[in-house]
């Protein structure tokens, strides 16, 4: 079982299905455009152009389902990634991803990639579980997804390798992308 058997809505609200990215290493992200992490967009952006030649598709999933950071319409979202960053890479139908109505697809990552847990040795981590307790407690525990930009990385056939959390660095991303597509 992989991630090909899931469909994902584009933005205009026509599913596709994922299968069509079968043979491609896939980076799948929950975004939004009013978050910290947000000027993620362009580290995300940089390595779209790096290695899409090489294989890598980058798939951004807009969420409001933290501290409400991605208000807009579908349309609004992808318009905000283009305009302020560029982004070039595919920004789907905004989803859920945890919770009763979390999207299948996103259910499914979190099975085949559980939360690691925080690094308390990590500032912006111990930062991030301040925050998630003080706003949404109900997410520290089990494999839910923390915050936007969580990251998801797959393989070339639909397996689910890792996952990041939004405070892991890009370098480290970078080298398990170059790694899948070596």
């Amino acid at each position: 079982m992989g991630i090909h058997q899931f469909t994902a809505k584009q933005k205009s609200g026509k599913e596709i299905d994922l299968k069509d990215y079968a043979g491609k290493v896939l980076l799948i992200v929950n975004t939004a455009s009013k978050c910290t992490f947000t000027p993620q967009f362009e580290d995300l952006q940089k390595l779209y152009v790096r290695y899409r030649e090489a294989g890598l598709e980058i798939l951004g999933f807009p969420c409001n389902q933290f501290g409400e950071q991605e208000p807009g319409s579908n349309e609004e979202a992808a318009e905000f990634c283009q305009l302020n960053y560029g982004v070039t890479f595919p920004v789907f139908s905004k989803v859920e991803v945890n919770g009763e109505q979390a999207d299948p697809l996103f259910q499914y990552l979190r099975e085949a990639a559980p939360f690691r847990g925080f690094d308390d040795a990590n500032v912006n981590e111990k930062l991030l579980k301040m925050m998630i307790a003080d706003r949404n407690p109900e997410w520290l525990v089990g494999d839910a997804i923390k915050w936007n930009f969580t990251k998801f990385l797959v393989d070339a056939n639909g397996t689910v390798i890792k996952r990041f959390e939004p405070s892991d660095e890009f370098s480290s991303i970078e080298k398990e992308v170059e790694s899948l597509l070596a």
